[in-house]
Formats: C-alpha cells, structure tokens, sequence
C-alpha cells in the first residue's frame, strides 16, 4: 500500500526527469551520443551504489537477458525524447510523451490479461487534452511528432515490464542491468547512425560542460530517480506512474522559466493546461477507489 512519502517521492522524481530536459537543452552534442555517455555513467554510478549498500550483482541468465532488453527500451525511449526536442521543438517532443499514460491504460490490462478501465482511458485522454492546450504545436514537425509519441509509447512499456521484474529482483540491481542494456544497445546502433544520417559526425569527445551536464543525468536523473521509480513500482499501478509522468513537462517548463527567464514565455493556455492535468492527477485515486470498490462488489 502506497502511503504519503510514496507520493511525495514520486512527484520529486518526476520533478528530477523534468528538470532533465532543461539540463538536455545545456548539451550541445546529438541526443544519441549523449544518451551513450548517459548510460556508460549510470552503469559506473550504479554499480558503485550496489557496491556500497552491499546490494547484489546476482541475476539469472534469463533475468540477465530480460533486462538488457528493457534496457534497450529505455535507449529507444531516451532517443526518441531527446531526438524529438532537436529534429522540432520541446513543446511538439512534450506533447507526444503525454500519450504515456494512453499507452499505459492499453499495455497494462493486456500484458496483465485484465480488463481495460474505461475511467483510466478517459483520464489519459484528459491529459493529453491539458497537454495540447499548454503546448499548442505545429503539425509541420511530423518527424519529431511521431519520435515523441514514441517516446511516451517506450516510456508505459519498459514501465509495464519493469513492474514485473521488481517483484523477484532488486531495484539498484535492475537499474544497474537495464543502464547497461542502453550503453550495449547504443554502442551496437552506433555504427548505424552514420548510415541512417548522412553526413552526420559523430560527437565522441564532449566538452567538459557536457560531461558536468551528462554526469547530472546520468547520477541524479538515472540512478537516483530510474532506481525509486522501480522500488515504488511495488506499491504504485504502472498507470498512476505514467499518469503522474505527465507532471514532467509543467515541472520542465517552470525549471525552464527560472533557467533560461525571459526566453520562456507562458501564457493562459499553460495554467489552464496545468489545472487539467492537476485535475486528471487529483481524480484518480478518488475513482480508482469508486471503481475499483465497484468492481469487487460486482
């Protein structure tokens, strides 16, 4: 059972992955070199974290497999959030990673063999509405539009397996395997990128900005917040997870006001956006326990 500090700890790391996109906007190399580095930093930060703690490395093969492909979920999540800011606009990357909680409401009931809940569909579309309002974007930035739909579609499925996996493996230790997944995953695609992008170069010596920018993600985005959003996946339902994740872009935007201050501009729509999705977020527990006391009774 969830209790306050749960709550409170999940809306921190929300505010700790929004704050993310300000620190990804500070990177000046491209979202797939900067994700590699991510991830070989997480893995090294990780595995201090077990050393320390006197956690375990200890996995099966089949665990070991299983996690170094969630692990390259989350590089495909990664890309795709970050590749979308730079191809179009954070506001058109922030609005498809609303879908998340979409995603969420479908993957959860078929991966679980459950049925789906219409007041959970209903909410995630109330997001996504909140979402669009805030960000009202342009439909000529197709390409970043789909890769941040992606984002949000990865970002409810690596959240759906993950609440499988917690149930038999430690937090830090899954954490520490699927960081790992994404440093494999990126360095076997990276031969590839060049292919896939023309006169594209390679960025494999960031500047010493960067690597201050990346070690924040990797340290307090990756290990701290990825590890407590695995640990409170035993206690929080995957749509609750995803649905708070909606958070992150108004968290994002008001980080970005206090960063960056007259470049980011708010206007009426932000509020009334933000209160739809305060409103989404308030309602859930309320009619989780509506329907889900009616559903016992029936």
């Amino acid at each position: 059972m969830a209790t306050r500090n749960d709550y409170f700890k999940l809306h921190f790391i929300v505010f700790l992955w929004g704050f993310s996109a300000v620190i990804g906007k500070l990177v000046s190399i491209p979202a797939v070199e900067m994700v590699f580095y991510r991830a070989i930093l997480a893995v090294i930060g990780m595995g201090i974290v077990i050393f320390v703690t006197k956690g375990t490395f200890s996995v099966t093969s089949h665990q070991l497999i299983r996690l170094l492909l969630i692990g390259t979920i989350v590089a495909v999540h990664w890309m795709a959030f970050f590749g979308s800011a730079r191809v179009s606009n954070v506001s058109v990357s922030l609005v498809g990673f609303a879908t998340n909680s979409l995603w969420a409401a479908l993957l959860e009931p078929w991966f679980n063999r459950t049925r789906v809940k219409k007041f959970e569909l209903l909410l995630g579309l109330v997001v996504i509405f909140g979402l669009y309002i805030i960000f009202s974007f342009d439909f000529h930035y197709k390409a970043g539009l789909l890769l941040s739909i992606l984002a949000g579609f990865t970002s409810a499925l690596f959240s759906v397996f993950n609440a499988k996996v917690v149930r038999s493996i430690p937090a830090f230790t899954i954490t520490f395997y699927e960081m790992m997944g994404v440093f494999i995953s990126i360095g076997i695609f990276l031969p590839f990128y060049k292919q896939i992008a023309p006169g594209h170069t390679l960025h494999l010596i960031p500047s010493l900005t960067d690597w201050l920018c990346i070690a924040v993600l990797a340290g307090v985005c990756s290990v701290y917040a990825y590890s407590v959003a695995v640990e409170l996946m035993k206690k929080i339902s995957v749509f609750l997870l995803q649905l708070t994740l909606n958070l992150e872009p108004v968290y994002g935007i008001v980080m970005a006001v206090i960063v960056f201050k007259d470049k980011e501009k708010m206007g009426l729509n932000f509020y009334i956006g933000t209160l739809i999705i305060l409103a989404a977020v308030a309602a859930y527990p309320v009619l989780k326990r509506k329907f889900g006391e009616a559903a016992l009774k029936s």
